[in-house]
């Protein structure tokens, strides 16, 4: 028998209050995520400026790290919780793979939380280092925070595969055997990335120093150690990118680690003057053992070396305390002053290159003045 009008009038009553009934969960559970963003976001601006109050860069690191993940969590709960509700109140199969998506979200939060949280507390350690004044190895702190950030990738990529049903035996076997495919397509990259490695291990330089290489060009400030490349900042101020499997197959020389600056120069005084040399030398090396900024505890030598074409030398090999660039020229411009004024002092010159000519007797060069007087004699 059909339904009649009345029937058909109390289904549609009853659809509609089932529909409106689903709309009004629905809005309840989103307007309770919005509620609960808002008092969450009040809180943590408050539990923020407390913190910064504090000494310890911890809880700095923890409250900015939590922000922006914590509110995504409550969006991606809330919606898979309104989900959830209209799965089974409709029964639709689209919705069966809100529990993966939500499960997949909330470790892609949590790993933002980690993430953020280790270079947060990276920061703020490095920081309070420098402003206490202390010394600070940034290389090994950037090398353990890049270390411990993709420690957590890999775990959280590992726990959401498990949670997604994927065997984790499975997949490491997977990578195993493809490991060696990648080796051979990659094999710039991995040594690339065991280059980094060495610098981490071997510390032949760190974030800050001045290397040079005598087999390639490269010279400048070391301004970050990457996985793939390190940056080096060239003195004329221009970026050099170099792979890291470079410094496994090249010298490296670091003049940051330099105990000191050598002044190695020769002074050469007048033929005329080699009866002063001695006293020169003398006075000199004087000067160099009263100087403050020698260092004496490293080689001094100051001694009549040779006799060149030109002068007699005198070599002056001695070393600075500061090993600072600016400096140690200020220092090695008054010593060569010093020096100028020692050999004024004793009558003596400091030599140029000459020559002496000699001539057979009797023979005489005649100079445009003898020419001139010449020609008028012979006018006359």
């Amino acid at each position: 028998m059909d339904d009649t009008p009345v029937d058909k009038l109390l289904a549609e009553i009853t659809g509609g209050d089932a529909t409106l009934m689903l709309i009004t969960q629905v809005f309840l559970v989103v307007l309770a995520v919005v509620v609960a963003n808002f008092f969450l976001r009040r809180m943590l601006a408050r539990l923020e400026a407390r913190s910064l109050q504090t000494a310890t860069p911890w809880d700095d690191a923890l409250i900015l790290a939590a922000r922006r993940p914590l509110t995504w969590l409550a969006w991606i709960v809330g919606i898979a919780f309104a989900a959830q509700i209209v799965q089974a109140e409709t029964d639709t199969a689209i919705f069966e793979a809100v529990g993966p998506a939500r499960t997949v979200g909330v470790i892609a939060c949590i790993t933002w939380f980690l993430i953020q949280f280790i270079r947060n507390v990276q920061d703020g350690v490095m920081r309070q280092r420098l402003a206490r004044g202390e010394s600070i190895d940034r290389t090994t702190v950037d090398a353990v925070g890049k270390l411990l950030r993709v420690s957590v990738l890999i775990t959280s990529v590992l726990v959401g595969l498990q949670s997604l049903g994927f065997s984790i035996s499975g997949v490491l076997a997977f990578g195993g055997i493809g490991g060696i495919a990648v080796g051979f397509a990659a094999k710039d990259l991995l040594a690339n990335f065991f280059g980094g490695l060495m610098v981490y291990l071997d510390r032949p330089f760190v974030v800050g120093d001045w290397i040079r290489s005598p087999d390639k060009q490269i010279e400048g400030t070391v301004e970050e150690i990457g996985w793939r490349l390190t940056r080096i900042r060239t003195f004329d101020k221009r970026p050099l990118y170099v792979p890291n499997s470079v410094f496994t197959q090249i010298t490296v020389e670091n003049p940051s680690r330099m105990t000191n600056r050598r002044i190695y120069e020769t002074v050469g005084v007048r033929y005329d003057d080699i009866d002063r040399v001695a006293g020169i030398v003398a006075d000199i090396k004087a000067m160099l053992r009263a100087h403050p900024e020698i260092d004496q505890g490293q080689t001094l030598i100051v001694n009549f070396n040779q006799f060149s074409a030109s002068s007699l030398d005198i070599m002056v090999y001695t070393f600075t305390r500061t090993t600072a660039w600016v400096a140690f020229h200020e220092i090695k411009q008054d010593v060569m002053l010093k020096i100028a004024e020692i050999v004024a002092r004793h009558g003596a010159e400091i030599a140029f290159p000459t020559r002496t000519l000699h001539l057979p007797e009797g023979v005489r060069l005649e100079t445009a003045a003898d020419a001139g007087l010449a020609a008028q004699a012979a006018g006359n």
